[in-house]
């Protein structure tokens, strides 16, 4: 398959097309025929030559089968921050909604990913960090969360259940154990999807109605794929215009 990687504009840097042909090889689950990369880049098969040719020189494992295309070493990764602007707008866009909405460690990240980026990048590229041309804009306050995401995020990726002390829209607090799956970033509130031990069925909880979180030593006991592939699927039955649900 080939990569999503386009040339939407035909006078592209030499070395942006050099690493976006890096990238779609990289992405590709079989050999790109020389014509099909050409074509994708908007460039002669002459050019696309002489650039397989300065591809080669510096050391990039690529390797051109007669018949069937050009492949690149499944070992090869580029180089960090080999980036173009559209790639750095993108990180700075992504940094500054995590930097107004994320939970405050998700924020530190945000600012400091900004920090290190803006250090690495060379100087003509700058600006689309430090002075992006686009930025998320809202206009609505962000409810403060109960207790720490950072935990939740935490027994996420480690397989972990969660305890929750938890107060739903009515004012009932409950006590659960959860099998967390992913946790939702919207405007004003987050919401965690969740297997509820209590109900035995999937629940979507605010993060400002936490009133206590804990993660446990206890795995959950589904494989994490499966799990997360079941949601999806009881989410796209949910898809009918009403809202997931939230306790």
């Amino acid at each position: 398959m080939m990569s999503a990687w386009t040339c939407q504009d035909p006078t592209m840097r030499r070395t942006e097309r050099l690493f976006g042909i890096i990238q779609t090889l990289r992405t590709a689950r079989r050999p790109v025929a020389g014509h099909a990369l050409a074509a994708q880049f908007e460039v002669s098969l002459r050019t696309l030559y002489r650039d397989m040719a300065e591809l080669l020189a510096q050391r990039v494992p690529i390797r051109g089968e007669a018949g069937t295309g050009y492949v690149i070493d499944r070992a090869f990764d580029m180089p960090p921050l080999m980036l173009t602007v559209d790639e750095l707008e993108a990180a700075a866009l992504g940094a500054a909604w995590v930097a107004q909405r994320g939970d405050d460690a998700l924020a530190r990240g945000a600012r400091d990913l900004v920090a290190k980026l803006s250090a690495a990048v060379p100087d003509h590229l700058r600006t689309a960090i430090i002075d992006p041309a686009i930025q998320p804009f809202s206009f609505r306050g962000r409810r403060q969360d109960g207790q720490d995401v950072s935990v939740i995020r935490a027994a996420i990726r480690d397989r972990r259940k969660l305890a929750i002390s938890y107060v739903d829209v009515e004012g009932r607090p409950t006590e659960r154990t959860l099998w967390p799956i992913v946790v939702g970033y919207q405007d004003e509130v987050r919401l965690v999807a969740a297997h509820c031990e209590l109900r035995g069925a999937f629940r979507h909880f605010r993060t400002d109605r936490m009133r206590r979180v804990e993660k446990l030593d206890a795995h959950i006991p589904e494989p994490f794929a499966r799990l997360r592939a079941r949601w999806e699927l009881h989410q796209r039955r949910r898809s009918c215009g009403e809202p997931a649900d939230s306790t």
